[in-house]
């Protein structure tokens, strides 16, 4: 059986957005290996192993194009509306709380933000599905 253990994104300033996923997540360097061209982080949140891969392409100046085919990472949090506020608070315009309801049955409550390289994040309230 195979095991997911990372994700990768590109991204333009590593201090933001090494602040962004702490203060939004809580997600914390686990490792930093520098290369001539490049750098890749690791950042691991306090409870998983999963692990979110950021590439920073040295010398690089223009924003990425996402393109089509990028949709979202997802993250489940104890408590949606502390986290909602707590990225407002921080500056980081989440957008609003929405409940999805097919059947009039509760599936997910939760909010997207966009991380500084305007990544799509989708912020789900734990249980359920989503636990």
């Amino acid at each position: 059986m195979a095991k997911p253990i990372h994700s990768m994104i590109r991204v333009l300033d590593e201090e933001k957005s090494i602040a962004f996923y702490g203060a939004a997540f809580g997600m914390m360097v686990k490792d930093r290996l520098d290369f001539e061209n490049f750098t890749l982080v690791y950042l691991v949140g306090s409870d998983t192993t999963f692990e979110l891969e950021l590439t920073v392409n040295k010398g690089r100046e223009e924003p990425y194009d996402l393109g089509d085919g990028y949709g979202h990472l997802a993250f489940a949090v104890d408590d949606l509306e502390a986290a909602h506020a707590a990225c407002g608070a921080a500056g980081y315009a989440p957008r609003d709380i929405v409940e999805f309801k097919p059947d009039g049955n509760l599936l997910a409550k939760f909010f997207f933000i966009a991380d500084p390289d305007g990544y799509q994040i989708e912020v789900l309230q734990a249980g359920g599905r989503y636990g």
